[in-house]
């Protein structure tokens, strides 16, 4: 680590909104001095603080902490606020302590929360529970900066004792409650909220998210894998710079290794927003808000900052962490360290019987029945009725009329089978298949036929936790994630590669989806309306029941 050194380029004071040519001394880590030498030199690379990801599933990039971090540093991110309920679903508090204790290990900045909803609802079946108490255990943590995303928000406007319980030992230890209400308007928005939970990441409409402004909530503009709501809310960040943060919740690692937030910034100024308040998203309002021991370019601060070759095309040239270059011209410095694995599974091969859906079995209204209605780049589903196909007595997929099967397979205890149906996911032929499966994961799986579908959960049975893709002709796939079922063990641009292959044969097999892994990924969230599909059974979002 070069422990003193000095930068000469153009120092962005974002919170001056001023640019000019500097010298900024580093000393042991720290910035010790910013000189300023003239006007905006064109020719001298942007200085900034590090781009922060407020809101982001370290998870769902099937990366542990440390191999996301080498691919981060990369595109300017220096620091992540993340949640870490998806292991916690699965391995409890030691799948907390794991993500905090592998993030350690490397020069970046993971800022964790306490998992508020394990599991996320009593409708499926999880492999861990935290209760209030563990929630305060875990808040008390110095490592613990908020308590994460409060998906229940029936839970809070009904006062749940449990869920309040929650919220009062974040707000008695000075930590803030994020938030996650998709679609709450209105007073039930204004009572929620008036709880003291303080940002939301889930709206989808600019209508929505103006309405939780109102009562004084941030929002989190999102764009993820799958999940993609900056062209419907982008525009806020021109009268509300100090309300608005960016994240990407959860992002596959083939679109980590392309982009980050420096990808959002790049976006915004292009569509004519001032950069000054597009930086402020970025850099400035996560700090603020989370209390983050992350440095602002500022003397005295730590040296957490990036350089870019200029304020339109973000392109990343340098990135320093506590006065250390990790990153330079897409090249990571962070080094892959050893990674142990922990798990939770324990599941056995399923037969084709398992698959079967008796048409007198499911239900029917009119001659139709409930379909989950995929939509891509949102986490809502529509719910809509169609007549089944059936042979034999046997409701089947309908690969002509685009409605396949899709199934649940609980990986903790031996369990039937749920079955439903799906339409958009586009797939001719074959079948893809997941143990990353929101929140509970377990598995979930759509195809055009029972054999493609057992052949694609059969090889994540076998590895004990991936994504897999199979075809009619025997070729399959499967990226194996033996880190609760979550997280590869190895290299993050392995990964990388492995997964933009599995994501181009599901493609190829005729999937229409942006990010089709990604999007079965959150077919079993509940708590995302209309109508989602857990290991118990086809549920209804909007009602909060069975069918």
């Amino acid at each position: 680590m070069q422990k003193n050194f000095s930068i000469t380029a153009n120092y962005v004071d974002i919170e001056n909104k001023t640019i000019n040519a500097a010298e900024v001394l580093v000393e042991d880590g720290k910035i010790n001095s910013i000189k300023i030498t003239g006007e905006e030199d064109t020719s001298l690379p942007y200085m900034l603080p590090g781009f922060i990801d407020s809101h982001v599933h370290i998870e769902s990039s099937m990366l542990v902490p440390s191999e996301f971090a080498r691919l981060a540093v990369v595109h300017g991110t220096v620091a992540t606020v993340s949640d870490p309920h998806e292991i916690a679903n699965v391995c409890g508090m030691n799948g907390v302590e794991y993500m905090i204790d592998n993030g350690k290990q490397v020069n970046f900045k993971f800022n964790f929360g306490a998992p508020s909803c394990v599991p996320a609802t009593v409708f499926e079946t999880a492999g861990a529970t935290l209760n209030s108490n563990d929630v305060e255990q875990l808040l008390q943590k110095p490592e613990i900066k908020y308590l994460s995303e409060m998906m229940n928000f029936p839970g809070v406007l009904m006062q749940d004792k449990e869920v309040m319980r929650k919220i009062a030992s974040a707000k008695k230890l000075h930590k803030p409650v994020d938030g996650h209400a998709p679609g709450l308007r209105g007073e039930d928005a204004k009572k929620y909220i008036e709880t003291g939970i303080s940002t939301d990441h889930e709206c989808f409409t600019k209508e929505e998210a103006l309405g939780k402004l109102k009562y004084k909530m941030k929002i989190i503009i999102r764009e993820g894998s799958a999940a993609k709501n900056f062209e419907a809310l982008i525009d806020l960040l021109h009268d509300y710079p100090g309300e608005i943060m960016f994240c990407s919740d959860d992002k596959h690692p083939d679109s980590l290794a392309e982009g980050h937030i420096n990808v959002l910034c790049k976006r915004a100024v292009s569509k004519g927003i001032d950069v000054f308040k597009v930086l402020q998203a970025a850099c400035i309002n996560p700090v603020h808000h989370y209390n983050l021991d992350v440095g602002l370019l500022k003397e005295s601060d730590a040296a957490d900052l990036i350089l870019l070759n200029n304020l339109q095309e973000f392109k990343v040239q340098q990135t320093y962490i506590n006065g250390e270059l990790v990153a330079e011209n897409g090249n990571t410095f962070i080094q892959s360290i050893p990674i142990h694995t922990i798990n939770n599974f324990s599941v056995e091969p399923i037969s084709m019987d398992d698959l079967k859906v008796p048409a007198e079995s499911f239900p029917f209204i009119d001659n139709k029945i409930p379909v989950m209605e995929a939509l891509d780049g949102q986490l809502i589903t529509n719910k809509i009725f169609s007549i089944p196909l059936i042979k034999d007595n046997e409701l089947i997929s309908d690969v002509e009329n685009d409605i396949l099967k899709i199934v649940v397979v609980n990986r903790y205890n031996k369990a039937p089978v749920a079955k439903a149906f799906i339409k958009n996911f586009g797939l001719k032929q074959g079948a893809i298949a997941s143990s990353v499966a929101h929140d509970s994961h377990n598995i979930v799986a759509a195809g055009c036929d029972d054999a493609s579908l057992l052949t694609a959960i059969n090889l994540i049975i076998k590895k004990r936790g991936g994504v897999s893709c199979v075809d009619d002709s025997g070729n399959e796939k499967i990226v194996a994630l033996p880190v609760a079922g979550l997280m590869s063990n190895e290299d993050g641009y392995t990964i990388a590669a492995a997964y933009t292959a599995i994501d181009k044969m599901a493609k190829e097999l005729g999937s229409t989806l942006a990010a089709p892994f990604m999007t079965l990924s959150f077919m079993a969230l509940l708590v995302i309306p209309h109508i989602k599909l857990s290991d118990k059974g086809l549920f209804n979002g909007d009602s909060f029941s069975f069918f």
